[in-house]
């Protein structure tokens, strides 16, 4: 590579696949994400397989699984002569006659992903020799990885500290023009190093008829205590916006199915112990599609949720 200043961990990811291509020949370079047993594609150079960003693949199906417990080779020249690379899953859905995989580290040593390759043909014996060279550029990008996290992670709370321009003046959350900026912040992001993001969808029940029969001041108590209860049953990582009158969004920024059904039903509990009634729907990020279409599932689950509260 003709530099090794990088402005950030994509960038160096970029370099680092387009060189080893060059290097080693393989047809496919990648930079993924493991997220529970999902193997997300996040940087791809591809000279044969079609496999793009924001793929997603079952890591338990990979040789890559395999590779980080050092159950198989880093560098397998003839895949096929190791018997769990040979009867991986993956195998008998994509042509793979030789592999190369290093892990890739978060601050704390867990696996954050991997820096792999395959080929549809065999290699020379010779590129284990080389075998180096990828563990220097897998350190190298954990590195960039762990410290780009870390300074993310204090831009994220700069981004939102109070700006009258996104925030409610009503409840002190986020407007709609500030939660369309975040969610935008977030996607990019998402992209870049795979993090797991989901959307809740809130909408309150019973506005109207406060405000006809008690007044809109008393309508406005009501949305500014259900803000109140919302704000105090999340993390500080989370991010609550009002995005109507009586409809709220919620992006999350680390989740499971589990936990979200959790977090689902402790606010629709939080909230009947002030005697306010909501519908919430819920969808995860879905590499392939992000965000918005995940805000899109969660409204249309909220609505369901409503229909089943009136039924």
């Amino acid at each position: 590579m003709s530099s090794i200043a990088f402005k950030n961990f994509h960038e160096a990811g970029q370099a680092v696949l387009r060189f080893l291509q060059q290097k080693f020949g393989f047809d496919l370079w990648m930079i993924t994400r493991v997220e529970g047993n999902d193997w997300i594609v996040l940087q791809s150079e591809d000279q044969g397989y079609d496999v793009k960003p924001g793929r997603v693949f079952n890591w338990a199906d990979s040789f890559c699984s395999h590779m980080v417990l050092g159950h198989a080779p880093r560098i397998a020249p003839r895949s096929e002569d190791i018997p769990l690379y040979a009867s991986a899953p993956i195998a008998q859905q994509v042509n793979i006659k030789a592999y190369i995989g290093q892990p890739l580290l978060k601050e704390d040593g867990s696996l954050f992903g991997t820096l792999c390759a395959i080929d549809p043909e065999p290699k020379s014996e010779q590129i284990i020799e080389d075998g180096g060279l990828v563990e220097l550029f897998g350190h190298l990008l954990s590195h960039i990885l762990q410290r780009e996290i870390r300074e993310n992670e204090q831009i994220r709370l700069h981004e939102r500290l109070q700006n009258e321009a996104v925030m409610d003046a009503m409840t002190g959350v986020y407007n709609r023009r500030g939660w369309n900026q975040f969610i935008c912040t977030e996607e990019e992001r998402c992209k870049i190093y795979g993090h797991p993001a989901a959307i809740l969808m809130i909408d309150l029940n019973g506005l109207k008829a406060i405000n006809d029969q008690q007044g809109h001041a008393e309508g406005d108590r009501f949305i500014e205590q259900a803000a109140l209860i919302l704000k105090r049953a999340l993390r500080q990582e989370d991010l609550l916006a009002r995005l109507g009158g009586d409809e709220f969004g919620i992006l999350i920024l680390s989740h499971d199915h589990d936990s979200l059904e959790q977090l689902k039903q402790r606010l629709i509990e939080h909230l009947a112990d002030a005697q306010i009634s909501a519908a919430i729907g819920y969808a995860i990020r879905h590499p392939s599609y992000g965000l918005e279409h995940a805000c899109k599932h969660a409204d249309e689950q909220m609505y369901i949720h409503k229909r089943q509260c009136k039924i």
